[in-house]
Formats: C-alpha cells, structure tokens, sequence
C-alpha cells in the first residue's frame, strides 16, 4: 500500500514543488491540506489524482483529523502574507503560533514517520546574538517547540531552503528599466546592502525544493532524527545575480547600493525586514546558512540529480516594463 505523505501549503510555492515532484512515485499517495477545498487550485490537484483534505493551520482541531494515517507530513508556514497587513513582530507572532498548531498536531499522529519541517538557519545563534532575521527567528521558535517534544523530534527533517530564484519576479529584486541619455533602455537594481553580499541561492524552487524533499524521504538514515538539510545548490553575491540576470535576458544592468534607509522608505515594511536579512548576510558570508553546533546535509550527501539552475530558472522570468 501507498505511503500518505501529506502537504502542507499545496497549492503554494514549496508545497505545489513536493507534490509535483511525489505525484507519480508509486510508493507515496499524496494528501493536500487547503482551506478552501474548492479553489481552482484544489480542483486541479484532485483532478491530478491528489487526495484534497481541508484543514486551516489556524484551527488545531481541523489538523488532527486530516494528518491521520499519514506516513510522512510537509510542513511549511508563510511569513510574509500578512506582513503588510500587521507588521514585522505580529507577523512573527502569528507565523510561530501556525508553526506550533502543525507540530503540535504531528506529535499526535500515531502513524507518523517523518515530518519534514520547512525553517531557515538561528541567525540569533550563527551571529551570536548581533542579529536576528524576524521570519528566520519565527520558525526557530517553532523549531524549539518541536524539541521540546522527543518522540516529534526524533521523526523530523528541519529544511531550510535558501533564496528562490523566482525572487526576481519581484521589484525588490529585479532591475528595473530606466533610459540613457542616447535612448537605449538600462536596468538597474537598488538595494540597501553591498552588490559583494553573498546570498544561499536555492535555484529553481518550483523543481527544487521537491526534488529535496523527495530526497530527505528517501534517505531517513541521512536526515533523521532531528537533522538538518539546507536547501542550496549555489551561492552568488548580489552583484553576480544581478550580473547573471542580465546576461540571460541579453540586458545591460547594474547593481546600485543605496542607504538601508532610502531602500526602506521606497520599500516600506518589506524594505525593513530586507535590510535585516542583507545585513545577516553580509556579516556571516558564507556561514549565513550553517549551525554553530550541527552539521548540515547538502545535496551532494543527498546525491541529488535534476536540480535546476538559477540562471536557468531565470530563463523564465520575464522582464519588469
């Protein structure tokens, strides 16, 4: 019989890449949790042969019944939807509380064999104590809650899955086109950090993050317990992304350093929680996606194959107007 692997988020962008990637492994059946049932987006994945569950994060009561009988569960919470919405610190507050709600129900499910916990590295730890990324803090804290309980830890994999290149569809990222004095068209990229800032990139993450996953539940003597797995299969600095970009779009771009507070004030909110992040980067360069006290699996030790690039998840990105 089929292993149930149940999803998390799977009509979003790390769930849709686990489904996708699991869909047709004849060992796995896939369950979907979704709110809404009958969204267009549900519809699709049970016209895929996907067992569509509803269940909200936000209710604990309705996640007891829908993880039942699963094998494996993927876990993943979104920061950034209600960022605008209710600011920095609340946003942590409520992505924590979701965070908890899914463990808390996991930890309950007698079947259970694996939970694969999508968080991101203890920048309060890795930079100690000089600076914590609020949305990097706010699954840690979920990740405290999840050691707290032995028997849940024991059956996890903490994923932490580095920078998307589908980053660069935002204009936070992407260059933007402005007009030389002879007419050709330029883009530029303004950010609040140096262009030489290196970031973790995660490559193509509507491929690679299942790809991952379907490695981390094919290798339990590898990613448990309790173990971590980064999900990154490069590293650039800013600069080099931008660099990249440009050159697969056959652009002429330049990456521009601008003050941490003219970036937040053309980004507010999202330019704050950025200029965090950056400035963590920065400092910790290439130990940004490490642990002090644990080692991490890479996905040469997982030996996985097909991963996509990000100068050619770029490919598909289209150019701002």
């Amino acid at each position: 019989m089929a292993k149930i692997v149940t999803v998390v988020g799977a009509t979003g962008i790390q769930g849709g890449s686990v489904v996708r990637a699991l869909l047709n492994e004849p060992s796995y059946s896939i369950r979907a949790i979704t709110r809404n049932s009958k969204s267009d987006a549900a519809k699709a994945l049970a016209a895929n042969g996907v067992e569509v569950v509803e269940a909200d994060i936000n209710k604990p009561d309705t996640l007891v019944p829908a993880f039942a009988g699963s094998y494996a569960i993927f876990a993943v919470t979104d920061y950034f939807e209600p960022l605008v919405t209710h600011g920095i610190y609340k946003s942590m507050d409520l992505e924590t509380e979701k965070g908890i709600n899914l463990a808390n129900a996991a930890a309950s499910t007698e079947s259970l064999q694996h939970y694969i916990w999508s968080s991101l590295p203890d920048s309060h730890q890795v930079s100690g104590g000089k600076i914590v990324v609020p949305y990097y803090e706010s699954k840690n804290r979920v990740d405290r809650h999840i050691k707290s309980i032995p028997h849940l830890l024991s059956k996890t994999t903490f994923a932490w899955f580095s920078w998307y290149a589908g980053n660069m569809n935002y204009p936070l990222y992407q260059p933007s086109p402005i007009h030389s004095m002879d007419g050709e068209k330029l883009y530029v990229q303004l950010v609040g950090a140096s262009s030489s800032t290196l970031l973790p990139l995660m490559g193509d993450e509507r491929t690679n993050v299942g790809l991952f996953v379907k490695a981390i539940l094919e290798h339990p003597e590898k990613t448990l317990p309790g173990r971590i797995v980064q999900g990154k299969i490069e590293q650039m600095s800013i600069g080099e992304l931008v660099a990249t970009f440009a050159s697969v779009h056959k652009i002429r771009a330049h990456c521009l350093q601008i003050s941490e507070e003219d970036y937040a004030k053309i980004y507010p909110i999202w330019g704050d929680v950025l200029n965090i992040n950056h400035g963590y980067m920065n400092n910790m360069g290439t130990k940004a996606f490490t642990s002090p006290d644990q080692e991490v699996v890479t996905k040469d030790d997982l030996g996985i194959k097909g991963l996509v690039s990000t100068a050619q998840a770029f490919a598909t990105i289209q150019l701002l107007k």
